[in-house]
């Protein structure tokens, strides 16, 4: 095997491509916008160009104009002088061969940066590997974050400046304006609710919390497959507690609206066939991903949800049968609050790093049974720990007649929203249809009805 020096070895970059990025966009102004939405800054390995193209962008910003004789003097203003500077900016709009091809040009050097980000990850991987700190498991967690962050485009840490953050805020406003729904996220399905927290927003953490067999699950399927047809984006489902055909077969009941016990027993009509056939056709269209493994971890799901093209949303159930990152179980019942907040704290981190949202199910205590109102609050958290903190979002699942069968409106549930970053907390009523494992709003049900 040949021998390789370091010497051999050159550092991906075009500086034809760099330059003529910039002549197009000194010789046609309309390119900016162009090239704004694929380059940065430190995407240009020349300096002088990373200078140029920065004061470039930033006149554009102000709406300033374009040409030679401003570049240079906004380039004095930012305390960058050169007495070459404006012949140089001239000589780059002389030599670009046009400025037509101005995104062929960026996206040479979008490639040729995304190479050296490759190659500093890649020393960095070799570093940890070779100084054997934090273990295999830890080096590997560290690479695929990082190489994960590069397909995202993004930096995995260090400090950015405001100015670039308000753009990414003023694309988001836009974004939210042309699709006039109200809201920022994707939604729910659930209308009331969509309003009250403004949908399901990239990077939170959202809790749906109740007493055990209050239907957590089925309204977190409901959610999961409304959000796969709107946003045509994967949703991944972690089950701890149901089999991955347990959930298909909800999955099968709430959207065919066939009786789940004639379902599994199989007693239907041709009529019912007709009708599973069509359900079957419309949930195998939607992106849904389903791990139905009980000994999955924060790592581990964190680490497959990198590789999931066009991820939008991630649901865990549940928060309390979850291990930790080392997959460790049977810990002593003093340390298990402390694990449990971990874990939260955890999928915050997983909710920001994936930027998507994360709905992860959780158990309420007993401590509500105990009083004679029986809605849930925060305090009602089992292990709670610091789940109410990292939550950015917690919702409390309630049914009247899940205590009292006798209730005049047993089927009508509160989504008691605990805890809202983006507004205010208060009450949603959903209507409960038990033979179909389904959550919907009251007034689509009486629309239903009609």
């Amino acid at each position: 095997m040949p021998e390789y020096s370091a010497a051999q070895y050159k550092t991906p970059h075009s500086p034809e491509a760099e330059q003529s990025v910039i002549g197009a966009m000194i010789i046609d102004g309309g390119c900016v916008p162009k090239v704004v939405t694929l380059l940065k800054a430190d995407d240009f390995y020349s300096e002088t160009h990373r200078e140029i193209y920065a004061t470039i962008i930033s006149m554009f910003n102000f709406g300033k104009p374009i040409d030679p004789v401003t570049v240079d003097a906004n380039m004095r203003e930012r305390g960058i002088v050169n007495a070459d500077a404006m012949q140089y900016l001239i000589d780059l709009m002389n030599i670009t061969p046009t400025a037509a091809n101005v995104l062929e040009y960026a996206k040479i050097v979008r490639d040729s940066a995304l190479l050296r980000q490759i190659a500093d990850a890649g020393t960095d991987i070799t570093g940890m590997a070779s100084s054997g700190e934090g273990g295999a498991e830890s080096v590997l967690d560290a690479s695929e974050r990082r190489i994960y962050a590069l397909r995202q485009g993004r930096s995995t840490d260090g400090l950015e400046p405001v100015g670039k953050i308000l753009t990414g805020v003023f694309a988001q406003i836009t974004d939210a304006g042309k699709l006039g729904s109200g809201i920022t996220g994707i939604p729910s399905g659930l209308a009331d609710l969509d309003n009250a927290i403004m949908g399901l927003n990239k990077a939170d953490l959202i809790l749906i919390a109740s007493r055990p067999s209050m239907g957590k699950t089925s309204i977190a399927l409901n959610i999961a497959l409304n959000a796969s047809r709107v946003t045509e984006r994967s949703v991944a489902i972690f089950s701890l507690e149901m089999s991955r055909e347990q959930l298909a077969l909800r999955l099968l009941s709430s959207e065919s609206c066939i009786d789940g016990k004639r379902l599994q027993t199989g007693r239907l009509s041709q009529a019912d066939w007709a009708k599973l056939l069509d359900a079957a056709a419309r949930i195998s269209k939607s992106e849904l991903l389903i791990n139905d493994n009980p000994s999955v971890s924060v790592a581990d799901m964190n680490a497959q949800c990198r590789r999931v093209p066009k991820l939008g949303l991630v649901i865990i159930d549940y928060l309390q049968l979850m291990q930790s990152a080392g997959g460790r179980s049977g810990y002593a019942s003093e340390n298990r609050t402390q694990v449990v907040s971990d874990i939260s704290r955890m999928l915050k981190i997983m909710a920001k790093e994936l930027n998507v949202p994360v709905i992860c199910l959780s158990q309420l205590s007993r401590a509500n049974e105990a009083r004679a109102d029986k809605r849930p609050v925060l305090s009602d958290m089992r292990e709670s720990g610091a789940i109410e903190q990292d939550a950015d979002v917690v919702l409390g699942l309630y049914r009247e007649g899940y205590y009292n069968p006798e209730t005049e409106h047993p089927n009508t549930a509160e989504l008691i929203i605990l805890k809202n970053r983006r507004g205010e907390t208060g009450k949603v009523f959903l209507h409960w249809s038990p033979e179909l494992t389904l959550y919907s709003t009251l007034e689509r049900h009486h629309d239903d009805d009609e």
